[in-house]
């Protein structure tokens, strides 16, 4: 599976932007879709699932046209919201029995085989009775990403999926999605969170402001914060100075003081030690100091 998406743009009824220009290739596997709040991620996706259209460019799914294949590319499309809701009355059982009849799944018994297994996967099985809306946000969520699935479908668009999970819930839906793109089906995570694309994305592409200001690996844009990313031992007295003049990562309590990590070019009058950086250094450095610079924008 391959998605080419060229020049695409979206521009709304008052004049904003959303997705300004963007131009990318996505494999099968997994691909990250990284950004902050109001980048574009969002409006991007739903132009992908086919749920909105773009003003300007093409979108191909392998020899399948965005615009004039529609429906076959809804066909092999699994979609995970942002803002996923249930039917809150039905059991978990017959929500996703619903969603595999909208799948084209006719034979009920195929269904029920297949409902059981989908809900065993996400680790929902001992709640197939359970309605919707007694079930907890990271069940939710789950749910969401089952009936996403029940299609067996070839593309996979998830937005957002583990915000608001607790730490044990996002690792449980990081490893579906990793077994999944084993497959040779293409996954799109859309997130602001750092630590899902570093987990599970061998490919990914940041956006800013509806451009594409990144487009690579992970290990690519950590190699852009080597040697920019500094831990400074400070006292009591430095912290505020520091927080003014860097952008921090993290403050830790030591027995002198503070170990304090930050992103800079140069740290001009603090003594640090030049530390090794990771996905959420690299993505700190580069939107301070790199988003602007044309020179290394994409790979």
């Amino acid at each position: 599976m391959k998605i080419k998406i060229d020049h695409l743009s979206k521009i709304y009824k008052n004049g904003n932007k959303a997705v300004n220009d963007v131009t990318l290739d996505i494999d099968s596997g997994m691909f990250g879709l990284l950004g902050p709040n109001g980048a574009g991620k969002t409006t991007l996706m739903r132009i992908l699932a086919t749920l909105m259209t773009a003003s300007s460019g093409d979108v191909k799914i392998n020899d399948l046209d965005i615009l004039n294949d529609r429906g076959a590319i809804r066909s092999m499309l699994g979609f995970l919201p942002q803002d996923f809701s249930s039917f809150p009355k039905l059991k978990t059982w017959e929500f996703l029995d619903y969603s595999a009849a909208l799948a084209g799944i006719k034979l009920k018994k195929e269904r029920m085989h297949l409902v059981d297994a989908m809900l065993d996967k996400v680790g929902l099985l001992e709640f197939r009775d359970r309605q919707a809306k007694k079930l907890s946000g990271g069940m939710k969520r789950r749910l969401g990403i089952a009936q996403a699935l029940i299609g067996d479908p070839k593309i996979l668009i998830v937005d957002e999926p583990t915000t608001g999970l607790d730490p044990e819930e996002r690792i449980r839906f990081r490893n579906i999605l990793s077994d999944m793109s084993r497959k040779e089906i293409v996954i799109i995570l859309s997130t602001h969170i750092v630590g899902d694309i570093s987990s599970t994305c061998k490919k990914m592409a940041l956006l800013n402001k509806g451009s594409v200001a990144f487009n690579g690996t992970p290990d690519e844009l950590i190699d852009l914060a080597r040697e920019h990313v500094f831990r400074i031992e400070a006292f009591d007295s430095d912290l505020e100075n520091i927080k003014a003049n860097y952008p921090v990562i993290s403050t830790i309590p030591s027995e002198n003081g503070w170990d304090v990590e930050v992103v800079a070019n140069k740290l001009g009058d603090y003594k640090g030690e030049i530390i090794e950086p990771n996905l959420e250094h690299a993505y700190m450095y580069f939107m301070e100091y790199l988003v602007e610079d044309e020179t290394v924008k994409v790979y």
